[in-house]
């Protein structure tokens, strides 16, 4: 599994499209933070990452204390780290979210239709769609992603067959519709951060920009491939072929820590995980990732995330 994969499934990715607004000039749509509202869409779920898709006609989105961007049809515009952020059919326009909107429906069907504006107005149609997924203990994607960011493709293009698809399947609403846009959704965010990645400029660092660099890429690759193997630096310098200064230096400039520390760090995550979703006892987690003794893994376990695996797992009962 490519190292993009392993990270997407290890924090547990899940979607759901949740609005389909039909808009008319003036409008306004205000997301509030996405702490606020997260654990009321996604139960249990630490971290929020709204996005939403232009449809029909343009408008303006962004952060509520950073210029608005211009949008058009097949734009999609995302805001990783969840913060407050407004759609409007004019630049500055400000209204109070309606927090009890942001929740589960009891009848199980996403998602809510909302009409708002004037109906003389220019007309605008989007679509609102929410991940959840882990922040903590080590959420590599999430911390090399900017506060937000849009990527665009026309009809025809691999991202807007899937808008199409997405849009088929709300007007439609055939029998499952609602498991099928929880996929897309999913399979839409993958899409848009590739398509971000491929928009990077060359001399751009970080985890994600690290995928594509011939070294670095490799390293990630092996360490994700076979997270519990006896790495040392020296070992994975011969297994990528370079020297190990030569591998320390780059993937300590790309990703932003040394490589030993990296490789501990996605070892918690990967325990995390299997903590709150497996019964499997503490020792069998541990050897999973690397660790000979469940007492040294549950020292290296607390000291990296703050309390003990045991813990751990109980608050993920809560």
């Amino acid at each position: 599994m490519d190292a993009l994969s392993d990270v997407l499934q290890a924090v547990r990715l899940t979607g759901a499209i949740f609005f389909d607004i039909q808009a008319s000039e003036p409008w306004v749509a205000q997301t509030p933070p996405g702490e606020a509202i997260v654990g009321k869409m996604f139960p249990g779920t630490q971290h929020l990452i709204p996005y939403h898709i232009i449809t029909k006609g343009t408008c303006w989105g962004g952060l509520l204390d950073k210029p608005s961007m211009q949008l058009e049809t097949y734009d999609i515009i995302v805001f990783p780290h969840g913060d407050a952020h407004v759609l409007s059919s004019t630049p500055g326009l400000r209204q109070e979210p309606d927090i009890g909107r942001y929740h589960r429906p009891s009848d199980g069907q996403l998602p809510f239709n909302i009409s708002m504006g004037e109906p003389s107005g220019v007309p605008a149609q989007f679509v609102c769609g929410f991940l959840g997924c882990d922040s903590r203990p080590f959420n590599p994607l999430l911390t090399s992603l900017p506060p937000v960011f849009k990527v665009s493709d026309r009809e025809g293009g691999p991202l807007g067959a899937l808008v199409e698809f997405a849009l088929a399947e709300l007007t439609k609403r055939r029998i499952g519709s609602e498991s099928m846009l929880d996929r897309l959704s999913e399979l839409m965010f993958v899409e848009v951060v590739r398509r971000y990645l491929e928009t990077l400029p060359p001399d751009r660092i970080g985890w994600l920009a690290g995928l594509r660099d011939p070294v670095v890429g490799r390293a990630l690759a092996v360490l994700h491939g076979r997270p519990a193997e006896d790495w040392s630096i020296n070992s994975l310098a011969r297994e990528v072929g370079l020297s190990r200064s030569a591998l320390s230096e780059r993937f300590t400039q790309f990703v932003g820590q040394p490589v030993m520390q990296y490789l501990m760090n996605w070892r918690m995550q990967l325990a995390a995980n299997s903590l709150r979703s497996t019964d499997d006892s503490v020792a069998a987690i541990a050897a999973r990732v690397g660790y000979d003794s469940d007492a040294a893994f549950s020292r290296a376990f607390k000291k990296a995330v703050g309390v003990s695996p045991s813990e751990w797992r109980e608050r993920g009962k809560d």
